[in-house]
């Protein structure tokens, strides 16, 4: 009889998805609702892993969350193990990762230099990789790479997240603004991450996940500042008007759907890596789909 009992509490318990995204502005903004309680979670209980996208990417490798925020980089090595969501993604439409530098240079006269970059894994490195081949990256965590590059011990870095906007604060200087050459090669947005769903948790599940992520983003434009606050907490110092833009160029109607213009970008970012030597093969893009409102 007790064992009964306990069964029946046990079809009655939320289920726990384990949800991985980083303690950025943007993916912050992306899953307040749900960290927060404020929407049905449609009998699912989210057990948030927040950590650095270099460390998402490596846990994505080795499938050990259900859903995660990765770089669209490391997809081509999750695409047998993980679905695309459709939503959630961060896409630069003309503007993305910034190559910096202490004194001014030309994109070219870093062939063959030391860049800091946030993750070997990440889009950032990638775009790096393809549009100067000969740099040599060096992997440090993205928060220390302006200091070391005033310290000297690089050449150059690459800064992500919301260290696009404030670089210039500590008398650094843009060389290459890896979104806008993207655009100018490609005349597409830049995927930059990706929120992915393990397959083995099957399709129907699966799209309750990305349904209940897209109710999340729906609840935070509906309900920006209470989004924005919360979101600040992972700000690092960011004022509020930094924030609220770094949110709004990341955070957009992109994010709701990805779109065509995208999934066309990230088939010719992987053909491009691909023929560059940088990935093994061109992967297949399997997308899962919340269900409709």
């Amino acid at each position: 009889m007790r064992s009964r009992q306990l069964r029946r509490r046990r079809r009655h318990e939320p289920l726990t998805i384990s949800a991985g995204h980083t303690p950025d502005l943007d993916d912050a903004f992306m899953f307040y609702a749900l960290a927060s309680g404020s929407i049905p979670l449609n009998g699912l209980r989210f057990q948030h892993v927040v950590e650095d996208i270099q460390s998402l990417n490596q846990r994505a490798l080795k499938a050990e969350l259900d859903l995660t925020a990765v770089s669209a980089a490391s997809y081509p090595a999750l695409a047998k193990t993980y679905w695309i969501a459709s939503v959630g993604s961060s896409v630069g439409q003309g503007y993305g990762p910034v190559v910096i530098s202490a004194r001014p240079m030309a994109p070219q006269d870093l062939q063959g230099r030391r860049i800091a970059v946030p993750g070997l894994h990440t889009t950032a490195c990638l775009l790096l990789r393809l549009a100067l081949p000969q740099v040599i990256p060096v992997e440090l965590p993205f928060a220390q790479i302006p200091a070391e590059v005033l310290a000297g011990t690089v050449e150059a870095g690459l800064v992500i997240h919301e260290r696009q906007l404030t670089y210039r604060d500590a008398g650094l200087l843009p060389v290459l603004d890896l979104g806008m050459w993207w655009q100018q090669q490609a005349k597409l947005p830049i995927p930059l991450g990706l929120n992915v769903v393990r397959r083995s948790l099957g399709r129907p599940l699966a799209q309750r996940i990305t349904t209940v992520f897209r109710d999340s983003l729906l609840y935070a434009f509906a309900h920006q500042e209470q989004a924005l606050a919360y979101a600040l907490r992972y700000g690092r110092g960011t004022d509020p008007v930094r924030a609220r833009q770094f949110i709004g160029m990341y955070v957009n109607e992109e994010s709701l759907t990805l779109s065509k213009p995208c999934r066309e970008a990230l088939h010719r970012l992987f053909d491009r890596a691909h023929e560059a030597g940088l990935i093994p093969s061109v992967p297949r893009l399997s997308v899962i789909e919340p269900l409709k409102p």
